[in-house]
């Protein structure tokens, strides 16, 4: 039983992992149309099986069979998916270097669970717990295993959206503070971006790059608002732009900005603090209530069952 729910999970494994070795370097050039490129620039002739078999077994077996996994995965994944999927991976911050492909290969693993879980049972023998309950054990199991990435993914961006909320005020009144002191608007980012380890420094932080690298500043600032996916950010990014276009003064309307950013911070801590209550009866109804009933109500029962009452109570 055991043995055999270990080889099925290796299986389930090794064909994830080949999955999403096809789906990232299908991309890629082939190696045997590379190699034979090198051999004709240096004007060397040679057999072609002899130029396969040179290379590695990774590239003649497990890298074609890999394609062939991604080739397939790819005709039952939607497109539109994938590139949801993009988009979330970029507004959570590209947790762990994961892309789009690495990411569905989880949930179809997650999805296995169920799977694996269902042949376990409808080998076990009889007697067992799992006996006869493939079902009721392998779909919530699966349908657990392939929503609870997603579900980790909303959280990450929720929680990144939050820090950038709580960061932009600050970052604001540093931006006013070095303008007003005669720095430009690319000089006050890249102080912020040496200033905190935060977010929102860090984004821009990879703005001041992409303007170095020859990207034109406002399409560097809307790709920084995409990025991030925050209401706030993006006002704010189309209020520089308009002022660069207009030619506003960029310190009143920084000004202006962080103010308005300070205001929203203080409304969004007024609005947790007035769900707080809210959120502490599922816990004092489930815990603390039952809790202080048995401490009050214990001695009490205790007294009942000693007294001459217990024969009428029926203790």
């Amino acid at each position: 039983m055991l043995w055999v729910a270990v080889i099925v999970g290796f299986a389930i494994l090794a064909a994830v992992i080949m999955v999403i070795i096809g789906l990232r370097d299908n991309s890629e050039g082939d190696p045997l149309q590379d190699r034979l490129v090198e051999y004709a620039a240096r004007g060397e002739i040679t057999d072609l099986e002899e130029i396969e078999l040179s290379q590695p077994i990774t590239e003649r077996i497990l890298y074609p069979l890999a394609r062939k996994f991604g080739e397939l995965a790819l005709r039952f994944t939607p497109q539109n998916a994938i590139q949801q999927t993009t988009k979330k991976l970029e507004l959570a911050g590209n947790p762990g270097g994961m892309d789009a492909t690495v990411f569905w290969a989880l949930r179809m693993a997650g999805l296995s669970l169920g799977a694996l879980l269902f042949f376990v049972a409808t080998i076990a023998p009889e007697g067992s717990f799992l006996k006869g309950r493939g079902l009721i054990v392998g779909i919530p199991a699966a349908a657990m295993g392939f929503f609870l990435p997603e579900l980790w993914l909303n959280g990450r961006i929720s929680k990144r959206q939050h820090d950038v909320r709580k960061a932009m005020p600050d970052a604001l009144d540093l931006l006013t503070i070095c303008v007003e002191a005669g720095l430009g608007f690319d000089a006050a980012m890249s102080k912020v971006y040496e200033k905190w380890d935060n977010v929102v420094a860090l984004s821009f932080g990879r703005v001041i790059r992409e303007i170095q690298l020859g990207k034109l500043r406002r399409d560097a600032l809307k790709d920084m608002a995409d990025r991030l996916g925050v209401a706030e950010m993006t006002s704010f990014i189309a209020a520089v732009i308009q002022s660069e276009q207009l030619g506003v003064s960029l310190a009143r309307v920084l000004r202006i900005q962080a103010d308005q950013m300070r205001i929203k911070r203080r409304q969004l801590a007024e609005e947790a603090a007035h769900k707080a209550p809210i959120k502490m009866l599922i816990p004092m109804a489930i815990l603390i209530f039952p809790s202080i009933c048995i401490v009050l109500m214990t001695p009490a029962i205790l007294m009942l069952m000693q007294s001459a009452l217990s024969g009428i109570l029926g203790f």
